[in-house]
């Protein structure tokens, strides 16, 4: 059984085709330009079993033959072993399968001071990590959410250091894994050559990365906010224009060739 927040019949833009998008319920991660933050809590969501969200997909699934079915959010990696399932039916259909994550859960950098606590943590990792692959197993493609390069820049856009999603990165990098790499561009924040530069260099690490898309901020999340009585932090931000998006991932792609 997992936790939905709610489901998109006929996705174009969450990956290759014409998508069955799942957004799933709960996130560990406080974005300032989330535009969904009713997504945040794991007890907004309705239960849903595998099965019957499959049976949704079926009543359309001439559909999704050259598309497929995305699980985004929220995070869905909250809930791996559901995800896991979903995925593997979906897979016996021969239905691609796409995940919109931004690699928050994955196993790594945390550090414990007591050594009986550290060998308890590195089990609980390794049992994550086993649980991850179990995923990868059945997921033909990523969508990696790359929030910002500095990671305590990154922990106050985000409320969390990125360094275990620069992990994931690398390790689905390692295991050959297709990559589209999504990369929101916030006047301020992200729209910074440093920091644009930066992703650049690092995307020209990994072999496999067959997309990039530049995101620009907009605020027509706002209104979410507005309803839930929650303040919208960049409420005073301006929204990126075209031109700037496109410059800012020229930025990117020209730091891209320097590397490569």
């Amino acid at each position: 059984m997992g936790k939905i927040h709610s489901i998109e019949t006929f996705g174009t833009v969450d990956g290759p085709g014409v998508r069955f998008v799942v957004f799933f319920q709960g996130c560990p991660m406080r974005c300032q330009y989330c535009h969904n933050p009713d997504t945040w809590h794991m007890e907004d969501g309705e239960d849903m079993t595998a099965d019957e969200i499959i049976a949704r997909m079926e009543r359309n699934l001439a559909f999704y033959k050259t598309g497929g079915i995305t699980a985004t959010g929220g995070e869905p990696m909250l809930q791996t072993e559901f995800l896991t399932e979903l995925f593997a039916k979906a897979k016996a259909l021969g239905i691609h399968t796409c995940l919109d994550t931004s690699g928050i859960l994955f196993p790594g950098g945390a550090v414990c001071p007591k050594e009986g606590a550290a060998q308890r943590m590195k089990s609980a990792e390794e049992e994550m990590r086993e649980k991850i692959d179990a995923l990868l197993a059945v997921t033909d493609l990523i969508m990696l959410d790359i929030k910002h390069m500095e990671p305590e820049a990154h922990r106050k856009l985000t409320g969390h250091s990125n360094e275990n999603i620069m992990e994931f990165a690398r390790y689905l990098d390692a295991k050959n894994k297709p990559v589209w790499i999504r990369h929101v561009v916030v006047p301020g924040i992200t729209y910074d050559s440093k920091e644009l530069t930066e992703l650049g260099h690092f995307l020209a690490t990994l072999s496999n990365v067959e997309k990039l898309e530049v995101l620009p901020y907009h605020a027509l999340g706002k209104v979410k906010y507005d309803n839930l009585g929650m303040d919208y932090v960049l409420k005073d931000t301006p929204q990126l224009t075209k031109a700037q998006a496109k410059e800012a991932e020229q930025i990117i792609r020209s730091a891209m060739e320097t590397i490569s």
